[in-house]
């Protein structure tokens, strides 16, 4: 197997490839490529390629529909970073209730000056912040992230307001029992004074649903005069034209943004970060080592785990004679095609696992016989099948 990377991986995840991956330069001979930032939204992908990683959670640079539709399976590495973002967070709760930034940048203001001390201990009253301790914090979201910021929250001494209507249950078992679970949104707008939002960017009709652009002058102004908001998830979940209102009005006190653009880099009461809330030498060795892992196992079993474009399916290791795998549409009377097709070749099904996800859908069969050719085109055949591979 070959694999390709558009961007640096760390060695420690690329050092997990046994001797049966060889790297290579040339993306179209490549069996798996792994991506960080590179745009491959005008790359044409060869038939070769089986899978795309992304070490990192955002995939806006991969063209998910496209690879679904060309039997890619795509992967992202959640929660491999959230330890990163979670003490950027922290970080920039502390730096919007004490006005650190603007002290330090004072300090180097006068630094040539005489008695620097005295002029220190003169000047400081000019940045007096606010504690976190006894404050109400709302986070939006409880994924990875959101659930590690919550739960560190707590041990800041900070009342915790958590909203996701989505949490799983892992996140759910994950999550101290101090955060208070609110139903809507508009709990966390009204009552809290720091807001940090940790959802996907999703475009819906539904306002439940849609997330895009959710913090805007409606939203802001359900919040309480002088509230906080960070932003570490993406930076279309806030309306900057509404923000720079509000900050303007003194109803926003600071805006915490991990992704500067050209207005909000620009715009007083901003602290803008640039996009560091993953960059740590760990999140990236993390990124890597999962990345390689899901591509491995899907490669060698078949195996689908944090995939953004097809169904999770795990049917563990494959202890029969041969392992088949179809990427599908999701679409009626597959499985009896597929069972129909083998069984009329005299090849007995020992086990097959199908699952589904929106358009499309995963099946793995075992068979008690070596997979041959003829199997594989009559499967090629059916309408509906994207890709068909023999893993074993």
């Amino acid at each position: 197997m070959k694999y390709s990377c558009l961007n640096p991986i760390a060695p420690i995840g690329l050092n997990i490839f046994s001797d049966s991956y060889e790297n290579t330069d040339n993306v179209d001979e490549a069996d798996v490529i792994l991506v960080r930032s590179a745009s491959m939204h005008d790359m044409e992908f060869s038939d070769n390629l089986k899978a795309i990683a992304r070490a990192g959670a955002g995939y806006n640079n991969i063209p998910i529909e496209k690879c679904a539709e060309k039997g890619i399976v795509v992967f992202n590495t959640p929660g491999a970073n959230a330890n990163g973002v979670k003490e950027l967070v922290i970080a920039g709760l502390i730096l919007a209730s004490r006005d650190i930034i603007g002290g330090v940048n004072w300090v180097q203001s006068i630094k040539d000056q005489p008695d620097v001390a005295k002029l220190v201990e003169k000047g400081k009253k000019q940045f007096v912040g606010k504690e976190l301790k006894g404050k109400k914090l709302g986070v939006i979201g409880l994924g990875a992230i959101g659930v590690l910021v919550a739960n560190a929250a707590t041990h800041l001494g900070m009342t915790v307001y958590g909203y996701d209507p989505f949490i799983s249950v892992d996140r759910a078992w994950s999550l101290s029992r101090s955060v208070i679970h609110v139903k809507n949104r508009e709990d966390i707008y009204r009552d809290c004074d720091y807001i940090t939002v940790h959802t996907p960017l999703i475009e819906d009709d539904d306002p439940n649903s849609n997330t895009k652009e959710m913090i805007n002058k409606e939203s802001i102004g359900k919040m309480k005069d002088g509230v906080v908001i960070l932003n570490f998830s993406r930076g279309l979940l806030v309306n900057d034209n509404d923000m720079e209102e509000a900050l303007k009005s003194g109803k926003v006190a600071k805006y915490v943004t991990d992704f500067p653009n050209d207005k909000t880099a620009n715009m007083e009461g901003v602290i803008a970060i640039p996009h560091l809330g993953a960059s740590t030498e760990e999140s990236e060795d993390n990124c890597a080592m999962m990345a390689v892992k899901q591509l491995m196992d899907y490669i060698e079993n078949g195996n689908i785990k944090n995939s953004v474009n097809f169904p999770n399916c795990d049917a563990g290791e494959c202890v029969s004679e041969g392992r088949i795998t179809i990427l599908h549409r999701n679409i009626p009377k597959m499985l009896t095609q597929f069972t129909a097709a083998i069984s009329v070749l005299d090849v007995n099904i020992a086990n097959l696992v199908n699952k589904s996800r929106g358009n499309y859908a995963y099946t793995v069969i075992d068979v008690d016989t070596s997979v041959n050719g003829e199997v594989v085109k009559k499967l090629k055949d059916i309408e509906g099948v994207l890709k068909v591979r023999v893993v074993k």
